[in-house]
């Protein structure tokens, strides 16, 4: 059972925290409430640019690498459309550096123009490498146009045009920091080799004279229901033809998801799965073929994406994944096969949580959306899904009204 303990400061600042004696190390995991969805769509993209502005200096520190680094630390940082997450890692004895970085670039960044130039110049070129010189890199933009129309999921993290990047103006990047870098928009967690009450101590000092600051009300536009099948067919100079199926599915926090989530692992999670198995392995239809969950705080994707094998045209391959959720809609599950889904999850999940800095990602995710204990019923609830329980969302997911299918066609 984890230790799990919490903290919040005056100015609003949330602090999970959780012990491992086991380790010599410390993680600190800065998430904030802020992603791609509450980008002005004329203005895609500052999620992630500010990802990577948060790199380049802030008020006292002109380079945030060089101490970190000095005190045998490592940091990386994602986004998604719902958050930004940055996490630090260093040695328990040199920790408190890790607080004085995190608070000084949570206070301010030292925003210039070339800072600015510099990680624009890093973002342009990922956008080019990701989304236009890579094999399939325009998937997330075209299948995130086919399946949201209002809602700004529409567009992926990365952005939806170059020029929304080249045309961010210092004074507009300098506002969306304020706007939503903000101790009362953010979950600070910690965990390895440190006790509570130090955390305590270390983020009054670092964290607790930073004002608190007024973030927006999130008012995103909800997504209406879909009521026909969306197509599209692209041709791209890509190595082989791939199909990708597209289903609305429920949010994150909706009792429903762990259900979602078992189908998708159902569907493809190892070689025994079933697309994978029928698909791949006997039939040869794919030369590979995988099925997720978008698992976003709005409501999501349930997603399949194959790659079809030589002389196989994109029709049959989705002839053949439909008589596969068919058999989902109209057959329980076996007991045997569900137990076996569960029991790679649970092993998955207890793996997963054995790592300090693993544990310090999900304890921030977790609180963030209702708390941090949650992450302890995980496993429970997952457990308590029933044969009955799947095929019953499979009848309401698959539904051929509301896919949208994209074929991608070699050239």
């Amino acid at each position: 059972m984890l230790n799990i303990n919490r903290y919040k400061l005056s100015n609003g600042l949330r602090v999970v925290h959780s012990p491992d004696i086991n380790t010599k190390m410390v993680a600190l995991n800065m998430l904030y409430d802020v992603g791609a969805r509450d980008e002005d769509p004329d203005h895609t993209g500052f999620a992630h640019l500010f990802e990577h502005l948060m790199f380049g200096g802030s008020l006292h520190i002109p380079e945030f690498d060089t101490p970190l680094q000095l005190a045998g630390g490592e940091n990386n940082a994602w986004t998604t459309n719902d958050i930004t997450n940055y996490y630090i890692t260093l040695p328990k004895q040199n920790i408190e550096t890790g607080f004085w970085l995190e608070s000084d670039r949570m206070l301010g960044l030292d925003f210039n123009a070339k800072s600015l130039e510099v990680q624009r110049g890093v973002v342009m070129e990922e956008f080019k490498q990701r989304s236009l010189n890579q094999p399939y890199g325009d998937v997330g933009h075209l299948i995130r146009a086919m399946v949201y129309e209002i809602h700004p999921y529409r567009w992926p993290t990365i952005g939806l045009s170059l020029d929304h990047i080249a045309q961010a103006t210092l004074e507009e990047v300098e506002s969306f920091f304020y706007r939503f870098y903000a101790p009362n928009n953010a979950i600070l967690s910690v965990t390895g080799n440190i006790t509570f009450k130090e955390v305590v101590a270390l983020c009054e000092k670092w964290f607790g004279e930073i004002p608190l600051r007024e973030v927006p009300e999130r008012k995103l536009p909800k997504e209406p229901i879909q009521t026909e099948e969306r197509r599209q067919e692209v041709v791209r100079y890509v190595p082989v033809d791939a199909l990708f199926i597209n289903y609305p599915m429920c949010e994150f926090n909706h009792s429903d998801y762990k259900v979602y989530d078992l189908i998708s692992d159902v569907l493809s999670n190892g070689t025994s799965s079933r697309l994978k198995q029928h698909l791949t392995h006997d039939k040869k239809i794919f030369s590979s073929i995988d099925a997720y969950v978008s698992g976003s705080r709005d409501a999501g994707m349930f997603q399949i994406v194959g790659q079809l094998a030589d002389g196989v045209s994109l029709e049959e391959g989705e002839s053949e994944v439909q008589k596969e959720l068919e058999v989902l809609q109209n057959e329980l599950i076996p007991q045997e096969e569900l137990e076996k889904v569960k029991n790679k999850f649970e092993s998955s999940q207890v793996f997963r949580l054995i790592d300090y800095l693993n544990l310090a990602n999900d304890l921030a995710w977790y609180e963030l959306n209702g708390n941090a204990e949650e992450i302890e019923q995980i496993v429970p609830a997952y457990r308590s899904v029933t044969a009955e329980q799947t095929k019953s969302i499979a009848q309401k997911l698959f539904d051929k009204n509301k896919r949208s299918i994209l074929y991608y066609k070699k050239k």
